[in-house]
């Protein structure tokens, strides 16, 4: 039956309905906690860096079109892995918005990209990129719906983001699909990780943050402590012991807490070039945009 505590004794019952989560202590009850306060965090990073990018109009200078994609792609890898590990129906809806998110912010940096290439055609610009995102949202809420159907009423899965599901834990230490899943989470990961370099590139190169939003980075940085915490707090399964339960994990503490490392050294950036004013080139084009305006 549907939130059935027979396999969770001694097990948090509204935690087990809502969540589908076995939380039997209060390590448990604090991984769900900061797993959520996680989710949330990498949800509401983006939101800065798109204000940031209408005020300044200069993103397709100021971010890495490698960090961009390199980003796209662990999220798309992350939404991959939660449909083929059978995934709970709010970590599905959470790995589509990170992918609406990641494809906002480079339909972002296109915009301005082509923008400021051609200031005389900024109304048929605008007009394009509206209408391109209308269709993207509409695409996804309609994969959104599609996945929802799929899932089964009476399924239990108490697992982390991408994890997968296991059967014998004592016998066996991996599986065909932990393989499958440990393969996407690993590949994930690198991207995550490899998606900084550029960003760490083009800021040295510019010495100047000017048009990025210093909030992206620390939220996403705070999400990864969090979900690190959160991965660390869970009590291994039945059967599994310590060890086997952090290499199982490995690939995402490995991406969470490698991408925190760069991102903390992106801080320091921030810190140096925060005196920082604009190069001249780009200078130069904010100038011609208002002269054209005007």
């Amino acid at each position: 039956p549907f939130g059935n505590l027979s396999d969770c004794p001694n097990g948090s019952q509204w935690i087990m309905e809502v969540f589908h989560e076995c939380a039997q202590d209060s390590w448990d009850i604090s991984s769900i906690i900061l797993g959520l306060l996680s989710i949330f965090c990498f949800a509401a990073a983006s939101f800065p860096q798109f204000y940031q990018a209408c005020k300044t109009g200069i993103m397709d200078r100021a971010l890495s079109i490698y960090f961009l994609l390199g980003w796209l792609g662990g999220d798309l890898l992350n939404l991959i892995g939660s449909f083929l590990a059978d995934q709970l129906p709010l970590q599905v809806y959470t790995a589509i918005y990170y992918v609406l998110a990641d494809l906002v912010m480079l339909s972002l940096y296109c915009y301005y990209r082509v923008k400021n290439r051609a200031g005389r055609y900024t109304a048929p610009i605008n007009a394009a990129f509206v209408f391109l995102s209308m269709g993207m949202v509409s695409t996804l809420s309609l994969l959104g719906s599609g996945a929802a159907t799929t899932e089964g009423p009476g399924t239990f899965r108490g697992r982390s983001l991408l994890a997968v599901p296991m059967d014998d834990p004592g016998s066996k230490p991996f599986t065909k699909s932990e393989i499958l899943g440990f393969t996407i989470g690993s590949v994930s990961s690198v991207l995550y990780l490899c998606s900084r370099v550029p960003q760490i590139h083009t800021n040295y190169k510019r010495k100047s943050t000017t048009g990025i939003s210093y909030s992206l980075f620390a939220l996403v940085m705070l999400g990864n402590s969090l979900y690190g915490l959160s991965v660390l707090l869970k009590n291994p399964e039945p059967g599994q012991g310590e060890g086997d339960y952090v290499l199982h994990h490995l690939p995402w503490l490995v991406g969470s807490l490698g991408v925190l490392s760069l991102d903390v050294l992106i801080s320091f950036q921030f810190l140096a070039y925060r005196k920082g004013r604009a190069s001249p080139h780009e200078e130069r084009d904010a100038l011609l945009g208002e002269q054209g305006d005007s």
